[in-house]
């Protein structure tokens, strides 16, 4: 098996799979203390990282020059590997079913290549038992390889936290678990070069881990949500009761919005999945998912019945979507529910044009079939200006600003609670938000 001081001393190396918002970050901080290799199938990214960009944004052309890291999209690199690392997405299909066809893809790939003596380390979030029921079987039968003897099998799984340069790799305790005492050993040396470590008692146990931090976060999100369509009805601000509420010592701190992206809106289903196939149906989970996902039909509801107090036809007002992707500061538009809500507004006549400077424009006529406008200057003044993502480029407006976007007596939607409902008022404009 391979051993920590082989790394250390750069006999052997380190592949990362997938790099994308969990390897790439990985993979360069890695590459300050050991010897590694990138690979990703998508040749055109591959392409990109050897010129210092990251489309993610999540590695800084400085970072990426200065990295020893070595980029390819040639198969053949695992093999010249005996710590592989596999990051790469695990998302849901259209009916919420865990779709596992990348991670399948990846661990045949690697069980192609890979060496006697290997350590295969999952890092995506997965049900308990993917790594070990799933991966496992097709590693033995595609490398002719014995668990154990000829190669060790890990999860540690990621805690990436896009557009976060606060809470970043080196900053997170890392969950680790392995298939016997030899692999836990080699992954507390490897990860604890970068950042703490913390033993899981078994690969089943982190796994869990993982998709219940996650799920947690949803389901308090999704109370929030249910609290702001109540107190709605009663013309309370949810913000101005959890401002109150906050100062209690033991009250969490969660807020209202639109949860999308590929991790909260997501990893809960492969819980709730694996919990049906047992047998139990998890209806706290479930619920909450369900509040989430419907929560843009709520807001464009609401906001349908502020638009109409405009006293005009809701298909000839100008409107201005500010913000595309699924959280502040990214340039990823995956699973966005901001999109969502776009296109239920859409659905009522609303012809909004739509502003986002994180996002490619290519990217989001592709995916979703929305045009961009790249200059904010092309979009005329407005009767109603939707501000739905907090990217710093929004929060620092001030109430000059907005009214230099908007036309006397216009709506500022403010999904995100960044700016003065007061100010707002006062300048003429009405205000919304959850």
């Amino acid at each position: 098996m391979i051993t920590f001081e082989q790394l250390q001393s750069k006999q052997e190396a380190i592949c990362v799979v997938g790099l994308g918002y969990v390897g790439l970050p990985l993979a360069v901080l890695l590459s300050e203390h050991f010897h590694v290799l990138g690979f990703d199938i998508d040749t055109k990214k591959i392409a990109e990282l050897e010129k210092g960009y990251d489309r993610t944004g999540e590695v800084t052309k400085e970072r990426l020059e200065k990295s020893s890291l070595t980029y390819s999209a040639d198969p053949q690199t695992i093999a010249q590997a005996k710590f592989i690392i596999i990051a790469v997405p695990t998302p849901v299909d259209s009916h919420n079913i865990p779709n596992l066809s990348i991670v399948k893809s990846a661990t045949r790939l690697v069980a192609e290549h890979m060496q006697k003596g290997s350590i295969v380390v999952y890092e995506s979030t997965v049900y308990p038992g993917v790594t070990e029921d799933m991966c496992l079987p097709i590693i033995e039968e595609v490398s002719g390889l014995s668990l154990h003897t000829e190669f060790g099998i890990a999860y540690s799984p990621e805690r990436v936290n896009p557009g976060d340069k606060k809470h970043t790799i080196d900053k997170i305790t890392k969950v680790i678990s392995g298939s016997n005492e030899a692999v836990f050993v080699v992954l507390e040396e490897v990860y604890g070069s970068i950042t703490n470590t913390f033993r899981a008692v078994s690969i089943k146990a982190a796994e869990a881990a993982k998709v219940i931090e996650n799920t947690q976060r949803d389901v308090n999100i999704a109370l929030m949500n249910e609290l702001a369509m109540i107190f709605h009805k009663m013309d309370l601000s949810i913000y101005d009761v959890l401002e109150a509420a906050n100062t209690k010592w033991n009250f969490l701190p969660f807020t209202p919005g639109l949860v999308g992206g590929h991790c909260i809106g997501v990893d809960p289903y492969y819980l709730t999945y694996k919990a049906q196939e047992l047998g139990h149906t998890p209806e706290v989970m479930l619920s909450g998912r369900g509040i989430n996902d419907a929560m843009h039909v709520f807001m464009a509801n609401d906001i349908l019945k502020k638009a109409l107090q405009l006293g005009k036809d809701i298909a000839s007002l100008q409107v201005a979507f500010y913000g595309m992707t699924f959280k502040e500061n990214v340039p990823d538009i995956r699973n966005s529910k901001v999109v969502s809500l776009y296109k239920e507004l859409c659905s009522f006549g609303m012809k909004p044009f739509v502003y986002d400077p994180y996002v490619d424009k290519d990217e989001l006529m592709h995916e979703y079939g929305i045009p961009l406008v790249s200059d904010r200057d092309d979009i005329p003044v407005v009767d109603i200006l939707i501000v739905a993502v907090a990217h710093r480029d929004f929060a620092i407006y001030c109430i000059d600003e907005l009214m230099y976007l908007t036309k006397e007596h216009a709506l500022i939607v403010d999904i995100k609670h960044l700016y003065n409902k007061e100010e707002i008022e006062k300048s003429g404009r009405s205000y919304w938000s959850l």
